[in-house]
């Protein structure tokens, strides 16, 4: 991997984590760093649930990979919080 494509990795991940935030309701208890590590790993995993269920290359926008992508970082953060909230 380029490191044009480690950097827009990371923003893309930025944004699927805020996004994926945002989904989750109530005050979560982890930090910005936490949010864009779920979003990149979301990113990820999503990027290739997406390709195995053959949607990932489409005409226009990919609206079913990033909807799966802002599913799992949703759910990433959700889990992240409920692991915190326990210490």
């Amino acid at each position: 991997m380029e490191i044009s494509g480690i950097i827009s990795a990371v923003v893309i991940g930025a944004i699927i984590g805020i996004l994926g935030r945002l989904v989750v309701p109530g005050r979560q208890r982890i930090g910005v760093l936490w949010t864009i590590l779920v979003g990149i790993v979301a990113a990820l995993l999503g990027s290739a649930l997406a390709g195995g269920l053959g949607v990932a290359d489409t005409k226009g926008v990919d609206w079913i990979e990033w909807l799966i992508q802002i599913g799992l970082a949703a759910a990433g953060v959700a889990a992240l919080d409920r692991s915190r909230a326990r210490r």
